[in-house]
């Protein structure tokens, strides 16, 4: 069990991350932007639950296993990395199909709250991030750094929801009347597109 001192501490430390400029919250930040906050909040929960996946295999010693194999690290970035192009490939065609007159249904809550969970689960930077992030803050002496790391998971999560919420609110409502035209719509889609196709490239470039 941790202590209250460390959950505080990693909770702020967790807080400053989640805020912090990365993949999971441009996500979120894009999907708020352009179809409003429930789909940045929807998108939110399902990066959340992705996390529950990385919690799990460093609670239980996995994490160590598969940071150890290139091939392992190799194979997941790829396929995290194929992702994001499909993810920018749909954003580049809805903008094109706008364009032409036609207004592409809107996938939905379910499928955006599927989607971060497949986007948090291919990015092998996170595994490695709570490989080195969570055991920083465990104590043996607490007892087992397995639960520990369980419960610090369970903070990051909850700081993760008040970053990811916040962002979520604020991208929707600014954004707004932005996409109350179909040019702002397309370049809020061609916007996206792109940053998916560099956020897959960097994941691509990235190293264990």
């Amino acid at each position: 069990m941790i202590e209250l001192s460390t959950a505080l501490s990693f909770f702020a430390t967790a807080l400053l991350l989640g805020y912090a400029p990365g993949p999971d919250i441009v996500f979120v930040l894009t999907q708020s932007a352009l179809h409003g906050t429930r789909a940045g909040l929807a998108t939110m929960c399902g990066l959340i639950t992705g996390l529950c996946f990385h919690t799990a295999l460093v609670s239980l010693g996995i994490a160590a296993l598969i940071m150890a194999s290139p091939l392992a690290f190799t194979l997941i970035k790829t396929a995290g990395a194929c992702y994001l192009l499909w993810l920018a490939w749909l954003s580049w065609r809805a903008g094109a199909m706008r364009a032409g007159g036609e207004r592409p249904p809107f996938a939905g809550y379910a499928a955006l709250y599927r989607r971060g969970i497949i986007m948090n689960i291919t990015n092998p930077k996170v595994t490695m991030f709570f490989l080195a992030l969570l055991p920083q803050f465990c104590n043996p002496a607490s007892g087992s750094v397995g639960l520990q790391c369980f419960e610090l998971g369970l903070i990051f999560m909850l700081a993760t929801a008040v970053a990811f919420g916040t962002t979520s609110v604020l991208a929707g409502r600014i954004f707004a009347r932005f996409n109350q035209t179909d040019r702002g719509q397309i370049i809020m889609n061609r916007a996206c597109a792109l940053i998916f196709v560099t956020l897959a490239v960097l994941l691509l470039a990235s190293s264990i």
